[in-house]
């Protein structure tokens, strides 16, 4: 999974002229997700207050403070475009700088707040909370 930066990101989105076109993005970049093998679309990793079906895991390395990796996977296009977009921004950072970035204002700024549904934005703020979960967990284990 390629990694990008929020400036990145806003480019990619500003080059866009249409919504309809920042769609088939967003959804072009959920076909670069791999796809999760059964064995990890438990319970155990599956997002909760997501409509759709959304499974999030993270790796951590042994550097200090640990570097975190996602993978995760969905059964709707565009949620997995929509989590593609955390992980590229969030994949192979320090755990402390995922657990900083402010994916709020990113969205606010691209508008993705006001083209999204309420059940679909509550499940990308779903998906945030879960990846800052994660990333505290990784903390935690690199303390102990």
């Amino acid at each position: 999974m390629r990694t990008t930066t929020i400036e990145e990101l806003l480019e990619d989105f500003e080059f866009l002229d249409s919504w309809e076109d920042r769609y088939r993005y967003i959804i072009e970049l959920g076909d670069e997700l791999e796809a999760l093998d059964e064995v990890l679309r438990v319970e155990e990793n599956r997002v909760q207050g997501c409509v759709s079906n959304v499974w999030l895991i993270a790796s951590f390395d042994a550097s200090s403070p640990p570097r975190i990796s996602f993978r995760a996977d969905s059964d709707s296009q565009l949620v997995r475009g929509l989590v593609s977009i955390l992980i590229m921004l969030c994949n192979d950072q320090p755990a402390p700088t995922v657990l900083a970035l402010d994916v709020e204002d990113l969205f606010t700024r691209l508008e993705l707040r006001n083209h999204l549904s309420r059940s679909r934005s509550n499940g990308l703020f779903s998906m945030v909370k879960r990846i800052r979960v994660l990333a505290a967990q990784g903390i935690a284990q690199a303390e102990n």
